[in-house]
């Protein structure tokens, strides 16, 4: 498995607080001088990413092996594009995703079978870093309750699925030499952020700028 240096992921089931614990990040990272950052996420803001958007709002039905599609095509433009993540990992800058492969991993792999996605995913290399806020699906989809509308994988038994399919997969990044971190995410956002700083601040690119600690 190939790794992407100075790249790092937030993975979990909706309402974990990927989005959240970004967001956070982002205005921690501000401060920094010698470090330059890149916030990202998926599905993205062109054109792929946004027809994605319509679909998880169930705004338009499209079958799930098209969704999966989908899904590799955005990713592939967010990687390899002109100013997409590699550019900026290239460059020494840090980037950070909210989601990426394994993401589709688990919930196209719910959806469609592994095979599909798995295949599609294969040819892009994996994050340095993988934190994956874990918590159970109760307490998740309590947090986003008060939402307008539900996604099409805002459900509880799908979130099951997702949970135990995310903890099977991490162990196999982690058995491939990826460098995985569990987070318990059921606990006030400040402290899930503060233990989000607390590692990743220990990655090679931020431990050698002096002026973020």
């Amino acid at each position: 498995m190939d790794f992407i240096p100075n790249f790092a992921v937030f993975e979990g089931g909706d309402g974990s607080g990927t989005t959240t614990q970004l967001s956070i990040l982002t205005e921690r990272l501000k401060n920094t001088k010698k470090t330059l950052f890149f916030p990202t996420f998926e599905p993205t803001n062109e054109k792929t990413g946004m027809l994605i958007r319509t679909a998880l709002k169930k705004e338009i039905t499209i079958e799930s092996e098209t969704l999966c599609f989908l899904f590799a095509a955005d990713r592939n433009e967010h990687l390899y594009g002109q100013e997409g993540i590699l550019a900026h990992t290239k460059r020494n800058e840090l980037a950070i995703s909210d989601r990426y492969i394994l993401s589709s991993l688990v919930y196209q792999g719910i959806e469609c079978g592994d095979e599909l996605p798995q295949a599609l995913n294969l040819r892009f290399p994996a994050p340095e870093l993988t934190i994956f806020l874990d918590i159970a699906p109760e307490i998740a989809l309590e947090r986003i309750k008060d939402r307008s509308s539900r996604e099409i994988y805002e459900y509880l038994d799908f979130q099951k699925k997702v949970r135990e399919k995310y903890k099977s997969l991490l162990k196999t990044y982690g058995e491939a030499g990826g460098w995985v971190e569990i987070i318990d995410a059921s606990g006030h956002i400040q402290e899930v952020a503060d233990q989000v700083w607390s590692i990743i601040s220990q990655m090679p690119i931020l431990k050698s700028s002096e002026d973020i600690f």
